[in-house]
């Protein structure tokens, strides 16, 4: 092999590129003071308990995961050095940002009242008081209407209401937490469909089909088919 070979074939190598890998989100690390309370309390949510795990040497684990969500929380001893209550404003999408505050409020936990930016698409921090106005974004606009929660150490939730999404931001997997949220959601899925039969003036032979998108645009917070 010549140096000119050499010379080509590293060249080849070195353009080279792996091919594309899923990086899913997992779990989010959140700073506790107490265990066990923060334990009651997001077991108080109805979030789901996945695990935990005590270790000899002290360090343990606890995993929540919130219904509906592809991504978990975890807290415990010896997890991270980081400041209980430092967590701030991570996001909870919801579709319907009323029925989300209410269901909070009904298991006893402190939520604030739903409220939007004076200024649609300005710059908007939620503390910000001065760019906050009371209820929901007119029309219910997406990305547009919040509503805010603690943690028994302080560090907040964000519910924010997500009615069509951004295009190419659609949620990946859709999933059901139990028999009856399944059920509930087929109940709704039903209703849309005899609305939707109505409009086009027949039965519709391809309802399955129909309840199928209807599911799966109604998780991910895609706009709905008539």
């Amino acid at each position: 092999m010549n140096n000119n070979e050499t010379i080509e074939n590293k060249s080849v190598v070195t353009e080279r590129r792996p091919a594309g890998v899923d990086m899913k989100l997992e779990v989010v690390i959140i700073p506790v003071v107490d265990v066990d309370h923060s334990k009651a309390f997001y077991a108080s949510l109805g979030w789901r308990l996945d695990a935990d795990f005590p270790f000899d040497n002290g360090f343990r684990v606890v995993q929540f995961t919130p219904p509906g969500s592809s991504c978990s929380v975890q807290f415990g001893q010896k997890l991270t050095s980081a400041e209980p209550g430092s967590v701030r404003d991570s996001y909870l999408i919801v579709s319907d940002i009323e029925a989300a505050r209410e269901a909070i409020s009904s298991r006893g936990v402190a939520v604030s009242d739903v409220f939007h930016p004076a200024v649609p698409g300005a710059q908007f921090h939620p503390e910000d008081a001065r760019n906050r106005l009371k209820g929901s974004s007119d029309n219910h606009r997406s990305y547009g209407s919040f509503a805010t929660f603690s943690d028994p150490d302080g560090n907040r939730w964000l519910l924010q209401e997500v009615t069509t999404r951004l295009p190419g931001r659609v949620a990946g997997d859709t999933t059901y937490t139990s028999a009856e949220d399944l059920s509930e959601a087929l109940q709704r899925a039903a209703k849309a469909h005899g609305e939707h039969e109505k409009r086009i003036g027949q039965a519709d032979p391809k309802w399955p089909n129909w309840y199928a998108e209807y599911m799966v645009r109604e998780q991910s917070g895609e706009e709905l088919p008539l």
